[in-house]
């Protein structure tokens, strides 16, 4: 039986899909070990495994103004890297070098820097997990940037032109890795050849891509020992519980609503978005369910509406005939798995990028955060349910989606990993 530490950092849709690996991992025999932040130790226990703090811990999700600032679409990036990923680097690497000293194989999320440090220095095998396709700033590929969002119309001049998006995003983010150099200087580890937040931070092992070939495609500059896996999914679904017999019972008792939500992260922030939405619902003539999260309830609501702070998205998105959401991956996968049409109103990080990649597959609609209101939503709305075509796509990548296993595929990889230790 292996030991393998599973490390990463983020929200929910950071922490899901790397649970849902665990739980295969554990079933094949192995004995899996999270570390990750202090919020998440009953989750994780709850699940029976074992648990290890790591810091930094994830103030953010209590809130909003740290998360406002984490999201912000120009500046979020630089923020998370410089004053959370870096300013607890030598923390994050005590803690994991103590956790993983016995370990046999580590598996880390995107963020988790001292990861790489901590395998080298222990000289033990380790993959890295990406979750979305804007994080391999690939030039065949290109995303849209939340730095340079107005980048993306280049997209189509070519891999010349996206190669000179990349090199201008090294030069930007060349000074945000130094904590890093540094570390690996006084570890006597050898020095990074680019940079560790964009074409120097692949595991020489094994790097899981966990999302579908229905979002993105491999692509010839992706790291060469890349597996794509597709989406791996978990969400506390099983239970039953989840959906209780009120909220059951207004889905049984009309049309399929509207369902509305912000994911784990930036519903500690949702600005105006729960008040247009209910306008637009009135205007649309539609019901709808709000997943609200610890926001306080609109007050008054008619019976075409039902609030609810968290339902598992595998139960609550079958049962809507579209979704309106902030395009983080967890949420897209979830909303692509369902077959369900999408209108996303992205915040930053990776959304923007999941949005155009969802319009561009013919599922979804796309409205600017700051263009978010009620007049504009009911016009995406419209168009997103009266135009058949939407649906149609919708429920075709949905097939493909749920034919794929990408908790198997992930987990074959690593096995393999672990049989050549």
């Amino acid at each position: 039986m292996s030991r393998i530490v599973l490390t990463t950092i983020g929200s929910f849709g950071d922490l899901h899909p790397k649970i849902a690996i665990a739980m295969e991992l554990r079933k094949r025999g192995h004995d899996v070990v999270f570390a990750t932040h202090k919020e998440y130790r009953e989750k994780i226990e709850a699940l029976r495994f074992e648990f290890h703090r790591m810091r930094p811990d994830n103030a953010a999700l209590n809130d909003p103004q740290e998360m406002a600032r984490m999201m912000d679409l120009k500046t979020g990036s630089e923020y998370v890297i410089r004053n959370w990923v870096l300013a607890n680097l030598r923390e994050t690497y005590t803690d994991l070098m103590s956790i993983a000293n016995d370990a046999n194989f580590i598996i880390a999320g995107e963020g988790v820097v001292a990861a790489r440090l901590v395998a080298e220095k222990l000289g033990i095998r380790w993959a890295l997990t990406i979750l979305q396709p804007i994080s391999f700033f690939s030039a065949y590929d290109p995303s849209v940037i939340p730095v340079f969002p107005f980048l993306a119309k280049l997209r189509g001049f070519g891999s010349i032109v996206n190669r000179g998006v990349i090199k201008l995003s090294k030069i930007v983010s060349k000074s945000w890795a130094e904590p890093v150099h540094q570390l690996r200087q006084e570890l006597e580890l050898p020095p990074l050849v680019g940079n560790p937040f964009i074409d120097d931070k692949y595991s020489p092992y094994l790097v899981l891509a966990m999302f579908s070939s229905a979002l993105a495609k491999p692509q010839p500059d992706w790291a060469t020992n890349t597996v794509q896996t597709g989406f791996t999914f978990y969400d506390g679904n099983g239970s039953g519980a989840d959906l209780t017999p009120e909220l059951e019972q207004f889905l049984n008792s009309g049309e399929p609503p509207i369902v509305f939500t912000l994911g784990s992260a930036t519903v500690r922030t949702p600005g105006n978005f729960y008040q247009e939405s209910l306008q637009a619902t009135e205007i649309l003539k539609r019901r709808a369910v709000l997943l609200i999260g610890k926001n306080a309830p609109p007050k008054n609501l008619s019976k075409n509406i039902i609030c609810a702070s968290y339902v598992p998205y595998s139960q609550i998105f079958p049962h809507a005939c579209a979704i309106v959401h902030q395009g983080g991956i967890g949420t897209t996968a979830q909303a692509l798995r369902a077959g369900c049409p999408t209108l996303v109103m992205p915040y930053g990080q990776d959304q923007p990028d999941n949005a155009a990649r969802v319009e561009r597959l013919g599922t979804s609609l796309t409205l600017k955060r700051q263009q978010y209101s009620s007049v504009r939503a009911v016009e995406k709305l419209r168009e997103l349910l009266g135009n058949p075509k939407y649906a149609a796509k919708a429920a075709e990548i949905g097939r493909i989606i749920r034919a794929e296993n990408g908790v198997d595929v992930a987990c074959d990889a690593i096995e393999k990993q672990l049989q050549a230790v």
